[in-house]
């Protein structure tokens, strides 16, 4: 069983940075990808980012945040980042940590432990 906890959320001004944070617990935390949702009012899920594990330990974005979030990981510190450079309204979400028992990555929602989610407000 993996429990994940996020933080970093906040309300912050477009073209500002923000840094979530995914504390997680469970021993398999070093062989499961990780990855970030968002969910945005009235919209549905969707994917962000995600890193993999083991020789899976490359990342993927969506095209709406490639260049301007990075995403990354601690093994030492079961810990996942997310790095949001430029932020905009449009990034205005609830944004998910989850995790995969796979160690590869992927934009699906198919993960199998999901964080409560932190809110991040972009205001223009």
């Amino acid at each position: 069983q993996v429990q994940l906890v996020e933080s970093g959320g906040g309300v912050v001004q477009a073209g500002d940075t923000l840094r979530l944070s995914c504390a997680a617990s469970g021993r398999t935390f070093r062989t499961n990808a990780m990855a970030w949702f968002r969910q945005a009012p009235g919209k549905e899920r969707e994917f962000v980012a995600a890193i993999g594990a083991s020789e899976y330990g490359y990342s993927i974005y969506s095209d709406s945040v490639k260049g301007r979030f990075t995403i990354s990981r601690d093994n030492a510190k079961n810990t996942e980042s997310l790095q949001m450079n430029s932020l905009n309204a449009e990034d205005t979400a609830v944004y998910s940590c989850a995790a995969r028992r796979s160690p590869i990555p992927t934009s699906i929602t198919d993960s199998d432990y999901w964080g409560q989610g932190t809110q991040v407000t972009v205001s223009s």
